[in-house]
């Protein structure tokens, strides 16, 4: 099986296309084609667990550009947030946000993020990785300067939190892989590469 050096990820994510930019690889962007909101109440109505909905929701946007892209090494990822068992959504406004900080103050949740990669329309690899992290207790005055200093862009954040930004002023500590904290397994991913190019040399 030959693939061609470049891939296809798809997600509109910026934070992702960053991580994998400056990993120096070479790829193009094209938007899955899934109403991935209604997928995922489906799948909170099944009662899955957040490991599984992030892995199903990256295998949805794979496969569905996967179906369109012949011949294409194509890459779905998505993360979920589960506190105590309870899954988080990303904060529709400023408003929300406060209320979802609010929350999560002085508590610790874990952060799933996962990767599937398809070639012509069929799973060749996949991973899901757990990072906890502990926000620090937070008063309101706090987190609303935070977010006035962090502006509406923090919306794009499932935590409401960019490492690569502000998010170390609220965030405590953190157990795990710090990519993943941005919304994609890097490392596993890097090694799936290394591998398959070794690989390829042998076709």
């Amino acid at each position: 099986m030959v693939f061609n050096n470049k891939f296809i990820l798809a997600s509109s994510s910026i934070s992702r296309s960053n991580i994998l930019k400056n990993c120096g690889l070479s790829f193009i962007k094209i938007i899955p084609i899934c109403n991935e909101e209604e997928i995922k109440k489906k799948m909170l109505k099944k009662k899955l667990s957040a490991a599984k909905i992030s892995l199903g929701l990256a295998r949805l946007k794979s496969q569905s550009v996967s179906l369109i892209k012949k011949n294409k090494l194509v890459v779905g990822s998505d993360t979920i947030i589960n506190l105590n068992g309870k899954i988080l959504n990303k904060a529709k406004n400023i408003k929300d946000a406060k209320t979802k900080i609010l929350f999560m103050s002085g508590k610790s949740h874990h952060i799933y993020s996962s990767a599937s990669i398809y070639y012509n329309n069929k799973e060749i690899w996949s991973k899901t990785q757990k990072t906890l992290i502990k926000i620090r207790n937070l008063s309101e005055t706090e987190i609303e300067d935070y977010l006035f200093k962090a502006g509406k862009q923090i919306l794009n954040s499932v935590g409401c939190y960019q490492l690569e930004r502000l998010g170390p002023n609220i965030i405590k500590e953190i157990k795990g892989d710090f990519f993943n904290v941005m919304g994609f397994p890097l490392f596993p991913f890097l090694n799936f590469l290394k591998n398959y190019k070794i690989n390829k040399k042998k076709l």
